[in-house]
């Protein structure tokens, strides 16, 4: 069951014509854009659609036009969630603000989840019996009832005139003062794939934002800690903050970086030569003096091996030789 996916995955190259027809064909809806469903509503109601009973749908808001009134869908949402064990992170802040990018993220990953729930095959769900419970569920109800029939009645008056209103309508001058002499004209291949293309500008600035802002918050962190207190006049911390805050692109900034770093280094290594020197006489003098203990102790060893006739001899030669430790 999928709960917590990469960016990289499948899910996630999901197109936003595919989402729509899965939300509106699931729900019988009607929706046209995908951030249409950044209340909250929808989710909670396809939550319900997988997990039958689990969704209290009268806490539920269809007609939730204020932030708080959203808040409070997330919020029956993440109840759902922690039910079912499921650790996926809901950004409230941006899916309220109704941004396309970041509503069709979200969106992706529901349909991922959905699908990853018994095949995303639905038993016997009334969407529409469902939503009357919830706040608002019955105009939704209406809005697509009556888009529905709108869409029928179109279809259906689109029929080749005759050849008869064909000659009449060319006939007939037009008045171009009277505005209700003109025919409202269809809109034409051209003016959808600009459309489409508009939708598509609209998340590459939303996903440069997306990526903008994520730098900025490490670049963020890396200043917060270089003012840390006991580390802020490092001259290592001194070349980064040197980098953050210059005001233009001079490759000059970068090589002062460095010149601080090396000098810094450089003042390490002439520090640390005298301790090293140190290090290496003080084990010398700690030999030699295990050298001398051990002599003292052969030497003991030594006399205390001789014979008293041994030790006189060796006095009488010290007594001779007129050593002044001998005394008459």
């Amino acid at each position: 069951m999928a709960t917590n996916i990469g960016m990289m995955d499948s899910a996630y190259f999901v197109g936003r014509s595919e989402i729509l027809a899965w939300i509106n064909s699931t729900l019988q809806l009607n929706l046209s854009k995908v951030e249409e469903a950044c209340s909250g509503a929808v989710h909670c109601q396809l939550m319900d659609a997988v997990h039958p009973g689990m969704v209290p749908m009268h806490k539920v808001n269809f007609d939730a036009k204020n932030e708080y009134e959203m808040i409070q869908n997330y919020k029956v949402l993440q109840d759902v969630f922690n039910k079912l064990k499921i650790t996926k992170h809901i950004e409230v802040n941006k899916l309220t603000k109704g941004r396309p990018l970041d509503n069709l993220e979200f969106m992706q990953w529901m349909k991922r989840y959905c699908d990853s729930v018994n095949g995303g095959s639905l038993h016997h769900y009334n969407p529409l019996e469902r939503r009357e419970a919830s706040k608002g569920g019955k105009e939704v109800i209406k809005k697509s009832a009556s888009s529905q029939s709108s869409i029928k009645g179109v279809t259906g008056a689109t029929r080749p005139p005759s050849s008869h209103n064909a000659r009449r309508n060319d006939v007939a001058p037009v008045n171009p003062a009277n505005p209700s002499g003109k025919r409202s004209k269809p809109s034409s291949p051209v003016t959808t794939a600009y459309d489409e293309q508009i939708t598509e500008l609209k998340l590459s600035v939303d996903s440069l934002e997306k990526e903008r802002d994520f730098y900025f918050s490490k670049l963020r962190d890396i200043e917060i800690l270089c003012q840390t207190a006991e580390i802020e006049h490092l001259p290592i911390v001194e070349a980064i903050k040197r980098i953050l805050y210059a005001t233009d692109n001079d490759a000059s900034v970068m090589t002062e970086a460095q010149a601080m770093v090396s000098s810094f280094q450089e003042k390490e290594a002439d520090h640390s030569c005298p301790i090293v020197e140190l290090s290496e006489e003080k084990p010398i003098s700690e030999t030699q003096k295990r050298k001398g203990i051990l002599n003292i102790d052969i030497d003991a060893d030594g006399i205390s091996t001789l014979s008293p006739r041994q030790r006189l001899s060796d006095a009488s030669d010290v007594h001779c030789s007129g050593s002044p430790l001998m005394t008459y």
